[in-house]
C-alpha cells in the first residue's frame, strides 16, 4: 500500500454542538423482483468460529423471538481496489463511488431477492460494500436452514449456529460474500481505552473560575504536550485546525458542561457535531469526554464529529452486537464522506479486543471498512493499540495484540509517559506500563503491542528494528507510533482528574495529522494518510527525525529499543520534523 496524497483547492470560531441523526443507506423492502423466483442451490456458510467453541457442551436453545443484527459485508473486487489510492485526487475520482467499488446492480438485485423471500428489509450501504437488518432468531434459521444454540465454554454462555446444522446460502450469491456477523455471540466486547478518570482520589485542584492556572509536575497538560511534541510550532504558523476534520467513533456520551468548560480553559474554539447512532441519550463516559479535550487541546480549531453508538450494546452480553456497532459507525462515515470532499479528513477509535476473542467475519468486516476509509476515503485512522500491554485478553502472560489495531490499515498507536521538570518541560519519555497489579487487567497495564496471528506484516513496515526477533511470524507488528498516555488532565463529571491510556495517545496524533494536513494544503495542495506515510516519513527524513525515539521501558513483555519496537512503534511525534519531511517529500 502506498502513500497517497491529493490536491486541493481552497473556521470554526466557537464552540457549536451539534446534532444529527437517524442511519444512513438505502432502504430495500420486500418486493416482486424478477430475481424472486430463482432456483436457489445451496451450500455451506463458513462464519470462522474456533472449533473449540462450536464443540462445546450444547445447554439449550436460542429463542424464535430473539433480535439478531446482521451485517453481511460485500465483497470489493481486486479490480475495483486498484482504481483508488495510488496518489489520485478526490477531484480525479469517479461520482458515485458505489458503482466503482460496491457489487453491481445486478449482483445485488440477487442479495435482496434471497433476503425479500423471508420478508427482510435491509440497509445498503452507498459504496454497497454492506447489507445491515434486523431479524428474529427464528426466521433467520428458516432463512439459513438451522438452528440457533447455546453453548458455555470456561464459564461464558454464548450461541451459535447449530453445529450439526451449519447454516446455508444459495451458491448464486456466496461469491459475493466476505463475510456475516451476528449471528454468533462468542466474540467478546470491544473495550473502550480511558484510564482513571472515573476512579476515586485523582481530582485535581481547581481555583480560579474552574480553570487550574498551572498543573502540578507530573501532569501532562495540552499546553505540556504542545510544547513537548511540537505543535506549539505550526500553531505558531497560523494553523490551529480550521477547516480540518477528525471523526470519533464513541459508545458512550459525554457532558456539554464538560467539553465547554474544557475549551473555555484551554482557549479553544472547536465545532462538535453528534450523529447518534445509537441510544436517545448516551450515558456520559470519560472516554468520548477524554478523546474530544484531547483533540481540542491540541488542534483548537477543529471540526469534531462525534459518531456515537449505543452504550448498552457493551452491556448486552452479546460481543458481536458490540462488533456490529462499531462497524456501522465505520460504515456511516464512509456514506457521510462518500460524496462529500474534505481533504485530509481523519478517524480516530479507542477501543478493540484481543484477537483470539474475536471471530473471522467480525474482523473481515471491519477491517474492510478501515480498508475503504483508508483507500477510497483517503483518511488515515488512528486506533489505539490496547492499555494491557503485550496481553490483550487482559490474562498475564497470555500473549495477543488487539483489533482493530492490528490491521494493517489502521495507525496503530501505543502509549508513553513524559517526564517533566519542575517548570513543565520535558526531560525525557518512556514507554508507559504498570506492574503493580498483574492479576487482571484493567487498562492500566500499559501500551499495547506485539504480533498479529490474523495480519501478515504489510509491505510497507519497514524501518530499522522491525525485523527483530519477534517478527519471524511474519505477523503484522503493533503499534507503529505512539503518544503520551498517562498524567493526562481533562475535565470530567465538574472537577479536574487525571485520565489517559492509549486512548488518549491516538486523539493526540489525530490532532498532530490534522494540523499537519492543514499544513500540506496551504503549502503545496496535497496531505498525507494511511499507515505507510508514518514508515515513509521515517525513511524519507533524514536529518529531521520526525519521531522521538522512545528506548526505555516496556510494555510487560517487549522492550522499547533503538527504532521501531513492539511497545511505541516508531517513537512519539516531532511534528515540525514530521511537517518538513512530508513537505519536503510527500512521496
Amino acid at each position: 500500500m502506498r502513500k497517497r496524497r491529493t490536491a486541493y483547492l481552497s473556521g470554526l470560531l466557537a464552540l457549536t454542538v451539534l446534532s444529527g441523526c437517524g442511519s444512513s443507506g438505502h432502504s430495500s423492502k420486500p418486493s416482486a423482483s424478477p430475481t424472486a423466483a430463482v432456483s436457489w442451490k445451496f451450500t455451506t456458510l463458513d462464519l470462522g468460529i474456533p472449533d473449540k467453541v462450536l464443540k462445546a457442551p450444547v445447554t439449550g436453545k436460542v429463542p424464535d423471538d430473539k433480535t439478531l443484527h446482521v451485517g453481511v459485508t460485500l465483497k470489493v473486487s481486486d479490480e475495483a481496489w486498484k482504481k483508488f489510492g495510488h496518489g489520485k485526487s478526490p477531484a480525479q475520482r469517479a461520482g458515485d463511488v458505489g458503482k466503482d467499488l460496491g457489487i453491481t446492480d445486478a449482483q445485488l438485485q440477487k442479495v435482496q431477492a434471497y433476503l425479500n423471500q423471508a420478508h427482510i428489509q435491509a440497509k445498503t450501504s452507498k459504496t454497497r460494500t454492506s447489507v445491515t437488518f434486523d431479524v428474529k432468531a427464528g426466521q433467520a434459521a428458516k432463512l439459513l436452514r438451522t438452528s440457533f444454540v447455546t453453548h458455555k465454554l470456561n464459564g461464558r454462555t454464548y450461541f451459535t449456529p447449530d453445529p450439526n446444522h451449519p447454516p446455508q446460502i444459495p451458491e448464486q450469491i456466496k461469491p459475493y460474500i466476505l463475510a456475516v456477523t451476528g449471528l454468533e455471540s462468542y466474540s467478546v466486547a470491544p473495550k473502550a481505552r480511558a484510564l482513571g478518570a472515573s476512579a476515586p482520589g485523582r481530582a485535581l485542584p481547581t481555583r480560579a473560575g474552574r480553570c487550574i492556572q498551572r498543573f502540578p509536575q507530573k501532569f501532562a497538560s495540552s499546553q505540556r504536550v504542545a510544547a513537548a511534541y511540537g505543535f506549539n510550532q505550526l500553531w505558531g504558523q497560523g494553523w490551529r485546525g480550521e477547516n480540518m476534520t477528525v471523526n470519533l467513533v464513541e459508545m458512550d456520551g459525554y457532558d456539554r458542561n464538560d467539553v465547554a468548560n474544557y475549551v473555555a480553559c484551554t482557549g479553544a474554539h472547536i465545532q462538535l457535531g453528534n450523529v447518534n447512532l445509537g441510544a436517545t441519550e448516551p450515558a456520559v463516559g470519560a472516554e468520548a469526554t477524554l478523546d474530544i479535550q484531547m483533540l481540542a487541546g491540541l488542534a483548537p480549531n477543529l471540526r469534531i464529529v462525534d459518531y456515537q453508538e449505543d452504550p448498552e450494546l457493551l452491556n448486552s452480553g452479546n460481543g458481536a452486537d458490540s462488533w456490529a456497532a462499531l462497524n456501522n459507525a465505520l460504515q456511516r462515515i464512509i456514506d457521510d464522506n462518500a460524496d462529500k470532499k474534505r481533504p485530509g479528513s481523519i478517524v480516530s477509535i479507542s477501543m478493540g479486543g484481543p484477537e483470539g476473542f474475536l471471530s473471522q467475519p467480525i474482523m473481515q468486516a471491519i477491517d474492510q471498512s478501515l480498508r475503504i476509509l483508508t483507500a477510497t476515503e483517503q483518511m488515515s485512522v488512528f486506533i489505539s493499540s490496547g492499555d494491557c500491554g503485550a496481553f490483550a485478553d487482559r490474562q498475564y502472560g497470555s500473549l495477543d495484540v488487539s483489533f482493530p489495531a492490528s490491521s494493517p490499515y489502521a495507525v496503530s498507536v501505543g502509549g508513553t509517559r513524559l517526564d517533566l521538570a519542575p517548570n513543565g518541560a520535558r526531560t525525557g519519555e518512556v514507554v508507559w506500563s504498570d506492574r503493580s497489579s498483574l492479576s487482571r487487567c484493567e487498562n492500566q497495564w500499559g501500551s499495547g503491542g506485539g504480533v498479529s496471528k490474523v495480519f501478515q506484516r504489510p509491505s510497507y513496515q519497514q524501518a530499522p528494528g522491525a525485523d527483530n526477533r519477534y517478527a519471524a511470524s511474519g505477523g503484522r507488528q503493533v503499534p507503529d507510533i505512539s503518544a503520551a498516555a498517562i498524567n493526562l488532565p481533562i475535565y470530567f463529571r465538574g472537577n479536574w482528574v487525571s485520565s489517559g491510556g492509549t486512548s488518549a495517545a491516538a486523539p493526540i496524533w489525530a490532532a498532530g495529522m490534522a494540523l499537519v494536513n492543514q499544513g500540506l494544503l496551504a503549502r503545496a495542495h496535497i496531505f498525507c494518510y494511511g499507515p505507510d506515510t508514518f514508515y515513509h516519513a521515517l525513511s524519507a527524513g533524514a536529518a529531521n527525525r520526525p519521531y522521538t525515539d522512545v528506548v526505555a521501558g516496556n510494555n510487560l513483555y517487549y522492550p522499547a529499543t533503538a527504532g521501531f519496537d513492539l511497545s511505541t512503534g516508531l517513537g512519539s511525534p516531532n511534528l515540525p520534523a514530521f511537517f518538513n519531511t512530508l513537505a519536503a517529500n510527500p512521496g
